[in-house]
């Protein structure tokens, strides 16, 4: 257990490092009007989540730490937003459609509304 979470913590780390660099760098060329930063780290991060789970998936290597590192880590530290979208492509592979669109609808709806009310309390 501690191997692990030793893994997903330095995994996150740079994870976490590049995605302050992405960001910078995006305000530096667009600009503060749109989070083109976060945009590019949340898209980016679902492809790579979903690259690097797929040629493990072909290596057989699913229990490999450096998926862990690469996924959870990584890729977690990048952006969350990558675990959502995998973990929502897999209730489709499963044919989980209802489960699918509950999982989107809750996530996204309850997330916003959430963050508005953490703003609303603090205030």
């Amino acid at each position: 257990m501690l191997k692990s979470l030793l893994i997903v913590g330095a995994g996150s780390f740079v994870g976490g490092a590049l995605r302050y660099c992405v960001s910078m760098l995006m305000k530096a060329v667009c600009g503060q009007a749109f989070p083109w930063g976060t945009l590019l780290v949340n898209l980016l991060g679902c492809f790579v989540f979903g690259l690097i789970f797929a040629l493990f998936g072909k290596w057989n290597a699913q229990s490999s730490s450096w998926l862990l590192f690469l996924t959870t880590g990584l890729c977690g530290g990048f952006t969350t937003f990558s675990a959502f979208a995998h973990e929502s492509v897999q209730l489709l592979q499963n044919g989980e459609l209802f489960a699918f669109f509950c999982y989107v609808f809750v996530s996204v709806a309850f997330g916003l509304l959430l963050m508005g009310l953490g703003y609303w309390v603090a205030k």
